[in-house]
């Protein structure tokens, strides 16, 4: 089977994400709500909100403050522990400044957003154009919502973009391609970072197999920091033919694999590549390692066996740049 999607390459990631003032913030200054001697929550009057009704789309958004969270345009905030529903509605949230930032910065499609007046403040100042619907809340109905710690009464729901085939992505001019599969992880937590990984180390794609976590998983999108809004992702039905088909193009598909007796400073890894990474528990499947055209490890001492899948994309990665001479 071909590779039936993946998104059209884009732009390799700005680790600034074009947002320069992120990295001079003061860590006081990035939670409004927590700081010492802010002034009470600004609140915002009917002529203050109307004001800021328009916007560069063709729609006209509006502020609204809401006492509940019962309304149907926030069920997505509601029902957090239940991402296979927001994967249906091909939605996922956001969660936290810095990644609502990127989102909004990404050029992907935000629904809805929903923060404290505080971070309204910060994030809209008078003037600015709003780019979906806006819903305030006080601080203590927001920290009613699963994860407060986290994404400190700062969020965002966005539309999945739509996928393209692999055909428009994979153009000669870009080889060698360097692409990342992931078979079987469970964690989302481990795919945000993995994404994160892929991201900073100048993947093309990530290619998520059928019994992988979503990398669009509220916390595989919030441990990747935004990476996830930049990086094209390829949901595949069945990974053993699209890596196949990967084979088929030219790629070497290489396992990581603790047990292999080749390791990554002996493989090569300069042309069309694809890394494969397994299971936390299991590690790569049977029916997957049988398809790779190698199986390597990375050498570990003092008797540890192997490391976390998040940090061995992390090593294979910074070799194949390494290798690559970037």
């Amino acid at each position: 089977m071909i590779l039936s999607t993946l998104y059209a390459f884009r732009q390799t990631i700005n680790p600034t994400y074009g947002d320069a003032g992120l990295r001079a913030r003061a860590k006081s200054d990035r939670y409004p709500d927590r700081r010492a001697g802010t002034p009470a929550t600004p609140k915002y009057n009917e002529k203050t909100i109307s004001n800021r009704k328009s916007c560069k789309l063709d729609h006209m958004f509006q502020v609204q403050e809401v006492t509940t969270l019962e309304m149907p345009e926030l069920a997505p905030y509601r029902t957090l522990r239940r991402p296979v529903e927001h994967q249906k509605q091909g939605i996922f949230v956001a969660e936290g400044e810095k990644v609502v930032r990127r989102l909004l910065s990404s050029g992907l499609t935000p629904v809805s957003m929903l923060m404290t007046h505080a971070w309204f403040q910060r994030l809209f100042p008078a003037g600015t154009e709003l780019p979906c619907p806006v819903f305030l809340a006080e601080k203590k109905l927001m920290e009613t919502i699963v994860g407060y710690g986290l994404h400190q009464g700062i969020m965002a729901v966005a539309r999945i973009p739509a996928e393209q085939p692999l055909k428009e992505m994979l153009h000669p001019a870009q080889s060698p391609y360097l692409l990342v599969a992931l078979d079987g992880i469970a964690s989302a937590e481990n795919v945000g970072v993995i994404v994160r990984c892929a991201a900073g180390f100048g993947a093309h794609a990530i290619l998520a197999g059928e019994t992988s976590s979503s990398p669009y998983l509220r916390r595989a999108v919030r441990n990747s920091m935004g990476a996830v809004f930049r990086l094209p992702i390829c949901s595949s039905t069945n990974i053993v033919d699209d890596l196949k088909a990967l084979r088929g193009n030219g790629f070497s598909v290489t396992a990581a694999y603790p047990r292999a007796s080749l390791s990554i400073y002996e493989a090569d890894l300069t042309g069309d590549l694809c890394v494969v990474l397994g299971n936390e528990e299991k590690g790569v499947s049977a029916n997957v390692l049988e398809i790779c055209t190698h199986h390597v490890s990375i050498p570990m001492l003092n008797q540890t066996d192997s490391l976390n899948v998040s940090s061995a994309c992390a090593v294979f990665l910074y070799e194949v740049q390494r290798q690559r001479g970037k």
